[in-house]
């Protein structure tokens, strides 16, 4: 087991890793509903409305984000729920082929809601506190796990149900099991036995990090509408365009190649240039790249095409380590306010763009969305007057 080090120094690049890998195996299994629909669907002779309602309820849960952060930071045990939601997520999932009822299956996605939500709430605490001083390096790590599993989870399951069958398809989870067990002996657990005496409040976890939330919603919504026409309207577009669905296809897996590789530079570098620097060139990069897109055509429009990938999805983690820096007495809680305020843009932000596309078309909703983007950029130095008049108060304080 590696060394305990000391509080907020050392990278403790063995913890980080095996906890961005748990991250990857967890969100492997929430990422096996969308390849196993047409089976599904066969099977319960389900309509698309049905089979739809099958991923929001799955979202539902996130709106528990905060009471979960909540109880894992007064109860200490941001590490078991970590230790415990990759199992308790590959359950429910890896039943969905056995569901003999539509109202079955609602359940199931339900109860993987609420382990995912378990995991996610708690486990950048974790990342925070192995990563030290090195909190941007150890989230980009943490949500690589995350966008590697969302390109190669549909391929998994394809290949596992092609090889056990739909009825077989529950031995899956034996890769969950395992990696628990991992964590649970490798995790250290410190903090668990002093942090059961704490009695925070949802209201503290908001005061303490109200200055950087507050301007990160405003830039979290901005994105939230470049990330939905381009992560879900990317296909339907390229397809019009080529009248080829591979084509369509093979944009998206570019954009979500690019968007990994985003992720993996961009917390890295905010800790050597700073968050604000790298928030501020990939959410001023991101419309321009977006614009071009659209403007361009050939080689040109693919070079677009990986800039708009690599800077649109890179924010994330810069984002979680400020939130990270700053929850000091309410972590979990915190970051249980910034996950479900991004659940809640996002979900807003798909349906608005769907709309402008339905009412203007395709490329104007592209451009619209892109002009949206640039509203992010005044939150941005607000974001950092913000900041400096915190860090300039505490300094005061402790002159």
């Amino acid at each position: 087991m590696p060394a305990t080090h000391a509080p907020g120094k050392a990278f403790d690049s063995a913890r980080v890793t095996l906890v961005s890998t748990a991250h990857f195996v967890h969100d492997l299994y929430t990422s096996f509903l969308s390849p196993l629909l047409p089976l599904i669907i066969e099977k319960l002779s389900l309509s698309l409305s049905q089979a739809g309602l099958l991923s929001t309820v799955m979202q539902i849960p996130a709106l528990l984000n905060p009471f979960i952060g909540l109880f894992a930071d007064n109860r200490g045990l941001a590490r078991w729920l970590v230790i415990l939601a990759p199992t308790m997520t590959a359950i429910p999932m890896s039943l969905l082929g056995l569901a003999p009822t539509y109202g079955m299956l609602l359940v199931l996605v339900f109860i993987t809601g609420i382990s995912v939500a378990l995991f996610h709430v708690p486990s950048p605490v974790l990342i925070a506190r192995y990563a030290g001083d090195f909190k941007g390096r150890g989230m980009s790590f943490f949500m690589t796990g995350g966008e590697l599993a969302r390109t190669l989870g549909p391929m998994v399951a394809v290949g596992a149900v092609s090889l056990l069958g739909l009825g077989q398809f529950h031995y899956v989870l034996v890769l969950a099991v395992i990696t628990s067990v991992v964590l649970y002996l490798t995790l250290e657990r410190a903090g668990e036995k002093t942090a059961i005496k704490r009695k925070g409040s949802l209201k503290a976890a908001y005061l303490e990090i109200r200055h950087v939330l507050e301007p990160l919603a405003a830039i979290l919504t901005a994105r939230a509408c470049m990330h939905g026409a381009m992560g879900v309207f990317l296909t339907v577009y390229v397809e019009q365009k080529t009248e080829s669905l591979w084509m369509g296809g093979a944009a998206l897996a570019l954009y979500e190649a690019l968007g990994v590789a985003g992720v993996l530079s961009a917390g890295t570098l905010s800790d050597r240039l700073g968050r604000q620097r790298v928030l501020f060139w990939a959410l001023i990069t991101a419309p321009v790249a977006i614009l071009l897109f659209i403007l361009t055509s050939g080689i040109f429009q693919v070079l677009w095409l990986l800039v708009t990938g690599f800077t649109v999805l890179s924010t994330t983690p810069v984002m979680l380590a400020l939130i990270q820096e700053r929850a000091v007495n309410n972590p979990s809680a915190a970051n249980g306010l910034f996950m479900m305020t991004s659940f809640a843009v996002r979900s807003l932000a798909v349906v608005v763009v769907g709309a402008l596309g339905d009412a203007f078309g395709m490329e104007a909703m592209f451009i619209i969305a892109a002009a949206i983007g640039f509203t992010a950029i005044p939150f941005l130095f607000t974001l950092k007057r913000r900041i400096q008049k915190t860090t300039s108060g505490i300094a005061g304080d402790n002159a």
